[in-house]
């Protein structure tokens, strides 16, 4: 099936400010993140892009638009089931005082039993943005065949979660895993299981591509390396 790259957005005011940002509206990016936007084109340029889905989100929107200027051709979708968490009355508060909150501790360690107070749960959270993940693979791979590559640019908690699930790792340990601010999460997902290909990467993204062997060549391997079907 299709190969997924999830982009963090990157840098935003509210990451350096320090505060929750949630579904708030006008959140962008900040300098730094507007360069690191600015070299998200270079670094997927060995890398054929099939669509971009974004989160609906300002600083999602803006971290994709470099990409998007760089290749007028590949089609944007905007995907509300992977627009932030929605953390109701915790969204715009600053996270330093959040971590006096007894509900914090919940969401660090047993996050499958978080739901955040006039918001949604961490569980609901997952199960959309999976099913988006799961929504747009096949979409791809019947448009595009089964050795397409995709974008999807989303948030970090979303990320972390699907990633989670792509491991096959419980909502619990989601906070084990770090994506820093656009960042790149691989992951091919295949009529089995998924491989994560990259996690939280930073760097040349140019191993992405399609391979230009045979895929039977690698197929052998007991267990598989990051790219076995």
């Amino acid at each position: 099936m299709a190969t997924l790259i999830l982009v963090r957005h990157g840098r935003s005011t509210a990451n350096t400010s320090g505060v929750l940002a949630g579904r708030t509206p006008g959140i962008a990016l900040d300098e730094r993140g507007a360069a690191q936007a600015a070299a998200l084109p270079g670094r997927l340029a060995g890398v054929p892009l099939a669509a971009v889905v974004s989160s609906p989100l300002q600083r999602c929107r803006e971290t994709v638009r470099p990409l998007l200027d760089a290749r007028p051709g590949v089609p944007l979708h905007t995907e509300e089931r992977i627009s932030e968490c929605d953390y109701g009355d915790w969204s715009g508060r600053k996270l330093a005082e959040l971590m006096d909150e007894p509900l914090m501790q919940v969401v660090q360690g047993h996050a499958s039993a978080a739901a955040f107070p006039g918001g949604e749960s961490l569980r609901a959270m997952q199960a959309r943005a999976v099913d988006a993940v799961r929504d747009w693979n096949a979409r791809i791979e019947e448009e595009h065949g089964e050795d397409a590559v995709f974008a999807m640019c989303s948030h970090g908690d979303i990320i972390k979660a699907i990633v989670a699930d792509a491991l096959g790792l419980h909502l619990d340990l989601f906070q084990r895993i770090q994506v820093d601010p656009c960042s790149v999460t691989a992951i091919r997902y295949t009529r089995l299981r998924p491989f994560l290909l990259r996690l939280g990467d930073t760097g040349d993204l140019s191993g992405l591509a399609p391979r230009e062997t045979p895929a039977a060549e690698g197929a052998a391997e007991v267990g598989g390396g990051a790219g076995a079907p």
